[in-house]
């Protein structure tokens, strides 16, 4: 489908994003594999926008969401097809029907941490999260956090001045600034090596309820998160507990036992995080990753032209799955150049495309 038809069903009422990836993953045919699967008040809404435009109340909101896009080449819709469509998000129960992004589509390329942590952090914490965010950057990892006060946005602030990248994930519109206090923030992640990504179209003001979802794309996106200072009770805990259920590694960097702001990642602990004291004790627990963040950190420039076809990138693939955004960061190449490259690869039976990304597949006989 095309981005037209995504922005149809992320507009729809009565249907949520897990029902939206239920539907997805029985590849209905568009249009009307889609209203024989959607509930009764999603399908008369698109059935409404099929056959009578201009009497459905989603034209409306179709054509300022068009024009939000068309403003500027660095905004973006991002959905399932998209060549910079992140697939660790397809892991997850439910994962966005699209994302709006503005800012560099590369920051998706490297290997992706999450790091999250106390709003009212102590220096050391602070410290801490910028500290391990440049050693990140450095070896080639892209932070993912929410541009939260405090941990996430030390961490977000200290990748990009390292000449890492950042993604950040917000609880709003995508055009929205919040919290208010990190607009230069806002705008840095909008500039080489930064992006912003939403759910949520453009206008719609930051929520409540909007965060805690907002962290399951945080997690998402990212192979680990790394807790960094976080209270008992805490969206720290939150994200911790849905990388847990996404399958991702949760890291914590311990504090004082007398420091309130530590006793949550304390807990985590004991249920069985990984406590790490630097970074090789993340890199060690994702070590397939770490070395394809180090090859890329080491050699950015992509292949020589003159390979043939996918070929260079069969260098990268195994019989473990390596997904696109990981080959895009080791490879040099672009998303689109990769993918085309890739799907080569797979018409030529030389490699194939599973769950967790892609794989090498042996010769013919």
């Amino acid at each position: 489908m095309q981005a037209r038809e995504w922005l149809v069903l992320s507009r729809l009422p009565g249907v949520g994003s897990r029902q939206l990836a239920a539907i997805v993953e029985r590849s209905p045919a568009w249009p009307q594999g889609w209203l024989a699967a959607l509930p009764a008040e999603a399908a008369t809404a698109l059935r409404l926008w099929l056959d009578h435009p201009t009497r459905s109340p989603l034209t409306t909101l179709l054509e300022a969401d068009q024009a939000w896009l068309a403003a500027d080449p660095a905004r973006h819709l991002l959905h399932a097809g998209h060549p910079a469509w992140p697939e660790l998000l397809g892991q997850i129960a439910d994962p966005p029907p699209v994302l709006w992004a503005s800012g560099d589509l590369e920051a998706l390329a490297p290997p992706r941490l999450a790091m999250v942590g106390s709003r009212r952090p102590t220096r050391e914490g602070l410290g801490n999260s910028a500290a391990f965010a440049r050693e990140l950057a450095s070896r080639g990892w892209c932070v993912v956090s929410g541009m939260a006060l405090g941990i996430d946005g030390a961490a977000q602030q200290a990748a990009l001045e390292a000449g890492g990248s950042s993604v950040a994930v917000l609880g709003c519109g995508i055009d929205q600034v919040y919290p208010p206090r990190h607009h230069r923030l806002y705008h840095r992640l909008q500039e080489p090596g930064g992006l912003l990504l939403s759910e949520h179209p453009p206008g719609i003001p930051a929520r409540p309820g909007f965060f805690p979802r907002r962290n399951r794309i945080v997690t998402g996106l990212s192979l680990g998160v790394l807790v960094v200072e976080a209270a008992e009770k805490s969206g720290s805990l939150v994200s911790a507990r849905l990388a847990n259920e996404q399958g991702r590694e949760v890291f914590v960097l311990p504090g004082s036992i007398h420091n309130p702001q530590a006793r949550g990642g304390l807990q985590l602990i004991r249920e069985g995080a990984v406590l790490v004291r630097q970074v090789d004790d993340i890199l060690e627990e994702l070590t397939q990753w770490s070395g394809l963040a180090a090859t890329a950190a080491a050699s950015p420039s992509a292949p020589p032209a003159a390979e043939p076809g996918g070929v260079s990138l069969l260098r990268w693939l195994s019989d473990s799955p390596t997904p696109v955004d990981a080959l895009v960061g080791l490879s040099g190449l672009g998303i689109v150049e990769c993918q085309r490259r890739l799907l080569e690869l797979e018409l030529e039976g030389r490699a194939i495309q599973t769950p967790g990304g892609w794989v090498r597949l042996p010769p013919p006989r």
